[in-house]
């Protein structure tokens, strides 16, 4: 059975919460016997790999402008699909959704996840928010089958345009964690073990980086003497006023910037943090934050209906833009001895969730 995926930027080692998704299911997919191929945003991909794990990669040129690369790219895919024979075609994300008329026009089956609201992201205008809301209309009112990453999803989608049939409720998951000690690479960073604050995600302005380096700074300015730092690792896909000003405003205050990491790096950065912070105003059902209490990790997130979904205690909650109850729980946090939370992780097992979307797909076969 033939799986064609679009929406993605691709796979593998490409920045992004879709990415990461796609990367992490879609192996495992094809493990299942599915004959699965993912087609990839040239502008992103810095290989010449035709197949990974198992999966097929296509290539296909779209151009790097924010406001069209995904609608021009998943046409284009849309149309390779066809030529395929896909007996399914599934579509990541509401902005790509737009399409999932045309390809029912060509005759396609179409099962469309739904990773979030992307019209809440700041950084969108008027015409783009339009845009993805009518996506995300499109993908719900016309796929065959939807999955959703959170019970919020779920809700929305019901509420918004009365879908409830053959919706299926799919969390993100997230792997096994790699406990790995980096020491050359601390050294590089200049960071002790233990002795640090993470940030991890895109360097985009719903994420509220910059609410975290001032609510560090602001502790920090009454700890003169402690030697903890702040390390922010990720960057942008588009550099812009947002993401330049974040960066000045991050080197000013002796932030350490690893830029975009995966691997050895990212893994040791996550065993030895004192804490991960996420402070964003918009998430679908963050990876990154599920990565982190995968580790263990002590965590302080902001209270948006997507981060209260995973279950935290609500000492590790703070009122989405409060910079001041920030700031004072990750001092709370850092003036106490390392802590290690055993997290319940069952309900995100990328095994079980590939069975789950596998299951979908059996639904088509001829």
């Amino acid at each position: 059975m033939k799986i064609v995926v679009t929406g993605t930027r691709g796979i593998p080692n490409i920045m992004g919460g879709v990415e990461t998704h796609c990367e992490e299911l879609f192996p495992r997919v094809a493990q299942h016997g599915f004959d699965v191929t993912v087609i990839r945003r040239s502008n992103y991909v810095k290989d010449a790999l035709a197949e990974w794990k198992g999966v097929k990669l296509m290539t296909i040129a779209s151009p790097k402008k924010k406001s069209l690369e995904a609608i021009i790219h998943t046409f284009r895919a849309i149309n390779a699909a066809k030529r395929l024979g896909a007996d399914v075609l599934h579509v990541h994300a509401i902005g790509p959704a737009l399409l999932v008329p045309y390809a029912k026009l060509l005759g396609m089956r179409v099962v469309f996840t739904h990773h979030g609201p992307d019209y809440d992201r700041d950084k969108w205008g008027f015409v783009a928010k339009t845009a993805l809301k009518m996506g995300e209309r499109m993908g719900c009112m016309f796929a065959d089958d939807v999955i959703v990453i959170s019970n919020v999803i779920k809700e929305l989608i019901a509420q918004k345009y009365g879908r409830t049939k053959n919706v299926h409720l799919i969390y993100n998951g997230v792997s096994e964690p790699e406990i790995c000690d980096y020491p050359d690479y601390f050294k590089e960073l200049g960071i002790e073990k233990g002795n640090y604050v993470l940030g991890m995600c895109r360097f985009v302005p719903e994420k509220n980086l910059h609410h975290l380096v001032k609510a560090f700074v602001k502790w920090k300015k009454t700890h003169e003497d402690s030697d903890v730092k702040l390390v922010l690792a990720g960057d942008t896909d588009f550099e812009d006023s947002y993401s330049l000003g974040l960066k000045e405003m991050a080197r000013k205050n002796g932030v350490v910037l690893t830029g975009f990491i995966k691997g050895k790096k990212l893994h040791s950065l996550l065993t030895h943090c004192k804490c991960y912070c996420l402070p964003s105003s918009h998430e679908g059902l963050p990876i990154a934050l599920l990565e982190a209490m995968s580790y263990s990790v002590k965590v302080v997130v902001s209270d948006i209906p997507a981060n209260l979904e995973v279950g935290l205690s609500k000492d590790d909650y703070f009122p989405c833009g409060d910079v001041d109850e920030l700031s004072r729980k990750l001092g709370k946090i850092i003036e106490q001895p390392l802590q290690h939370i055993d997290y319940d992780m069952s309900k995100y097992d990328w095994s079980k969730i590939a069975q789950q979307v596998t299951d979908i797909y059996k639904k088509y076969e001829k």
